[in-house]
């Protein structure tokens, strides 16, 4: 067994990598502030291997005995999150990952760092694959995000070079699954949440941008599994399938037996045209690719809604 830290572990993917882990018969460490993540995500593993520190991983992160692996997972990861708390996302990228991965070369343990396509910009490469630089506006309002998680995976390979840490870097594309907050701002929850109101659903433009919707445990396994491997090199974690947020819009209208309109509104600065992992890398390194339906996981995706719905429901009745 090993003993793993997760840093934002309360949050969306954070939390289904905590009880992934903890299937597999590891003993797991959560430490989170709570400034996105929230405590309903990991209630359910309080009874097993686990265990639960408040705290900003901005200060210096102490952890008792060994630990084995460090998963540095805490950001703020939606535009709303990131442009209402700018400063805490450069922080968390930049002193976040320093202690982290401080944490790390004290215990010997493997670094995994969680970047993301953002990485990339609005990319004028496509798909993307891990060579490409970027096309990034560093000083845009989604700058303090893309940036931040630059900034991470320069810090993560010096770490490596220089110390000679063993590291991880996954550059994770757009994932969606139970856990996520209703109102974070991001495509999949907004549409789901106003398709259950039968509100309209709002796209940004035209709808032609598309993106690449990767479902969470599809992403968990991929993670797991580079875990395992001697690769040092950023990694695209994603699903290739691309679609437009028009089409995507009319598919969660689909699965939700509903009719709504779509309505438009401006698209916001620096939002990117198109989005798509290339995961050659991926599947030559884990033998690994999605494998759930859009169509399954909107359905598991949606229950899950519904349900956070009914008991926000409960609560002011």
């Amino acid at each position: 067994m090993s003993r793993i830290v997760i840093t934002g572990g309360a949050g969306f993917i954070g939390s289904h990598l905590c009880e992934r882990l903890l299937d597999d018969g590891h003993e797991v460490i959560c430490v989170d502030n709570l400034l996105t993540g929230t405590t309903r995500n990991i209630a359910h593993l309080h009874n097993r291997d686990f265990l639960f520190i408040k705290h900003d991983v901005t200060n210096y992160i102490f952890i008792e005995g060994k630990v084995d692996a460090v998963l540095h997972f805490a950001s703020p990861a939606s535009p709303i999150d990131y442009l209402e708390y700018p400063i805490q996302t450069l922080k968390v990228g930049s002193l976040g990952t320093h202690k982290a991965l401080g944490l790390a070369k004290e215990k010997n343990a493997v670094f995994l760092l969680a970047s993301t396509s953002e990485v990339y910009g609005d990319p004028l490469e496509h798909p993307q694959t891990e060579a490409y630089w970027g096309n990034v506006n560093p000083v845009g309002p989604r700058g303090v995000y893309d940036e931040a998680k630059r900034f991470a995976e320069a810090m993560t390979m010096a770490y490596h070079r220089f110390h000679g840490l063993n590291t991880r870097i996954i550059r994770i594309f757009n994932t969606y699954g139970p856990r996520m907050r209703a109102r974070d701002g991001r495509v999949v929850p907004a549409f789901l949440s106003q398709a259950l109101n039968q509100e309209p659903l709002t796209i940004f433009g035209d709808g032609s941008q598309s993106r690449s919707f990767c479902y969470v445990s599809d992403l968990v396994e991929g993670i797991v599994r580079f875990l395992q491997q001697d690769y040092h090199e950023p990694l695209n974690l994603g699903n290739p399938a691309e679609i437009t947020i028009k089409q995507f819009a009319e598919k969660v209208l689909e699965v939700a037996s509903v009719k709504c309109e779509i309505v438009s509104r401006p698209l916001p600065v620096d939002d990117p045209k198109v989005r798509r992992p290339d995961i050659s890398k991926a599947r030559q390194l884990l033998g690994w690719e999605p494998k759930v339906s859009l169509e399954e996981g909107l359905k598991a995706t949606l229950e899950y809604f519904r349900q956070l719905e009914a008991a926000e429901a409960g609560k002011d009745a």
